[in-house]
């Protein structure tokens, strides 16, 4: 089988889709190549992220990537959920096919920019490069 169940569950029952008007902070992210495009909304509460939703226009992958990763990062504080790797989107999907990593990567990216637009929005300093993409200037600083 190609999907795990994690993957087929979060496809087939998605969690946390849809908007969120009074969002504090809006990311959207997408990838050309595939045509897949994610929106994240968050609402933040004394630094801590109460409530996450999300909006993607793409394959199953995309949306269970989505779908886990809105479940990973809600209650928790900014900071842990910059942290939030592709690496343990794919993890706790059970695995994704090598050909689908580049949704989990979305999921990242997506989560990053809501919270980059939460700061912005706020005239909250941040250390850019937590924000960086892979194909900015800085990227020697992530080899």
């Amino acid at each position: 089988m190609l999907y795990s169940e994690k993957v087929m569950d979060h496809f087939r029952n998605p969690r946390n889709v849809g908007q969120l008007t009074d969002a504090d902070g809006i990311g959207e992210v997408g990838n050309a190549k595939c045509g897949d495009i994610m929106r994240m909304y968050i609402k933040v509460k004394d630094n801590i992220i109460t409530d996450v939703k999300f909006m993607t226009f793409g394959c199953g992958s995309a949306i269970a990537t989505s779908s886990i990763a809105t479940e990973m990062i809600k209650g928790q504080p900014i900071d842990k959920a910059l942290q939030l790797s592709n690496k343990a989107v794919v993890e706790a999907l059970d695995g994704l096919p090598a050909h689908k990593l580049h949704c989990s990567v979305l999921a990242e990216e997506a989560i990053k920019a809501a919270i980059k637009n939460y700061y912005d929005k706020n005239n909250i300093a941040y250390d850019k490069e937590k924000f960086c993409q892979l194909d900015c200037p800085c990227t020697a600083h992530h080899k």
